[in-house]
């Protein structure tokens, strides 16, 4: 596994995985931060559904902090991992990792908490179903 300049990669495969483009940015030529949520909250509500087995929806993010900019052409990937299950909800945190173009050099970029809940087809609050022995592993790796 390449080295990192800032911490640890997260074991096993992202969730997403995606390369930025110049639609992506900001008027400063960053890509733009709420792109960068956007692809976190695709990620993690892939998690959430598939734990949910149906759909989910986002009820909040915490502890969002950007720790350096991504740019045009940077390779990002989002790792996803439940921490926390209530009845009807779910806490997933989520790493948004960056590899510049042409290098093995990745950082860390942000990290934070997107809550989740699990819907019925009325779109009302529903419990999640119970994980039985031999279920397959909510981040399945590929």
């Amino acid at each position: 596994m390449p080295k990192s300049d800032t911490a640890t990669i997260p074991e096993g495969v992202p969730t997403i995985r995606v390369v930025a483009m110049p639609t992506d940015t900001n008027p400063a030529g960053d890509v733009f931060g709420g792109w960068i949520i956007s692809q976190m909250d695709l990620a993690a509500g892939t998690t959430a559904a598939f734990r949910a087995n149906g759909r989910a929806a986002t009820v909040a993010i915490n502890g969002l902090v950007f720790l350096e900019p991504v740019a045009v052409g940077d390779e990002v990937s989002i790792y996803t991992e439940i921490t926390r299950e209530g009845r009807t909800s779910m806490t997933i945190h989520v790493q948004t990792w960056r590899r510049a173009r042409h290098t093995h050099l990745t950082s860390k970029v942000t990290e934070g908490d997107f809550t989740f809940v699990a819907l019925d087809a009325n779109r009302r609050p529903r419990a999640l179903p119970e994980i039985k022995p031999g279920d397959a592993p909510v981040n399945p790796q590929i």
